[in-house]
């Protein structure tokens, strides 16, 4: 991948700030996913549980029943407008979530058909429609393509950026090798990745490495302390990834709205946003050359 972006050293960036004179750009993307039964890839809470699965099923679709409706009631009391990876196959096993996704002025970000699904494997003419076929139900259901993509298990082939400019994507949020946007070289045309968080992230975090949701919460508390002052004369990005069945449950609710809280009271200096309105603000200032 890295042959996809050229080296260029935080210390030697322009200084500048984000529209409002905000110091520090924070988002939050809320994974809305499905699974297809027995069928490709899970994400379990407890191993080796025999076929049928209830129990790690039911652990999962708690998110889309009770979870994803918690965060964004979350999110809405501390004024940050929430960012949806979506699983396209939600719009039909569980149209109430996009419609509260709807009404809550989330983004919605392409993640894939199923997180049954993976990019791995796929040949160049699979994966363009792969892709094709997610933008193209985001935008009968949403009105628009999405502007931005998140790879299911965030993987990739070699042909995935081209592919992705290509189909009409403008942005990738899976990579986070800067705390600021960065242009991807693509030979198809232009595409921005955004910082995401693969720490500040409850499934590689919480459930990967068994992180405690205190341990989690303090993660985030302690990244925005530190980039709110690595952002006093440039402007940089933080993301918060979580996903609906993982955070959305009470106890570890609980401590991400403290730290949600931590970070709202520190408003005047902070841009809650979106990756779109990223997108458009870097663009403007900092057009692909």
């Amino acid at each position: 991948m890295t042959e996809r972006y050229s080296y260029m050293p935080i210390t030697g960036r322009p200084h500048g700030q984000w529209p409002g004179q905000r110091r520090l750009a924070v988002y939050v993307a809320i994974g809305v996913e499905d699974y297809r039964e027995g069928d490709g890839y899970t994400e379990d809470l407890l191993t080796n549980v025999p076929p049928p699965d209830l129990v790690n099923k039911s652990w999962r679709d708690y998110g889309n029943r009770v979870g994803v409706f918690r965060l964004l009631d979350r999110l809405q009391r501390y004024a940050i407008p929430p960012t949806i990876l979506l699983n396209t196959m939600v719009y039909d096993t569980a149209p109430a979530v996009t419609d509260g996704a709807r009404a809550a002025g989330a983004e919605i970000v392409g993640h894939g058909v199923s997180n049954s699904d993976s990019l791995t494997g796929m040949d160049r003419g699979a994966e363009g429609e792969y892709l094709d076929v997610v933008a193209h139900r985001i935008e009968t259901e949403e009105g628009a393509r999405p502007g931005g993509w998140s790879s299911p298990w965030l993987t990739h082939t070699p042909n995935t950026i081209d592919l992705l400019a290509a189909t009409g994507y403008r942005y990738l949020l899976d990579l986070r090798p800067d705390d600021q946007p960065i242009w991807l070289s693509s030979t198809t045309g232009s595409l921005l990745s955004i910082p995401y968080a693969l720490e500040l992230n409850d499934s590689s975090t919480m459930i990967g490495r068994q992180a405690s949701a205190v341990e989690f919460a303090d993660m985030i508390v302690d990244e925005f302390d530190e980039l709110l002052i690595a952002a006093e004369d440039q402007p940089l990005v933080m993301s918060i990834v979580v996903h609906t069945f993982i955070s959305g449950a009470p106890f570890r609710l609980r401590q991400l709205s403290r730290a949600l809280a931590h970070i709202a009271a520190k408003e005047k200096d902070v841009w809650f946003t979106q990756p779109r309105h990223i997108y458009a603000a870097f663009s403007e200032r900092y057009p692909p050359q």
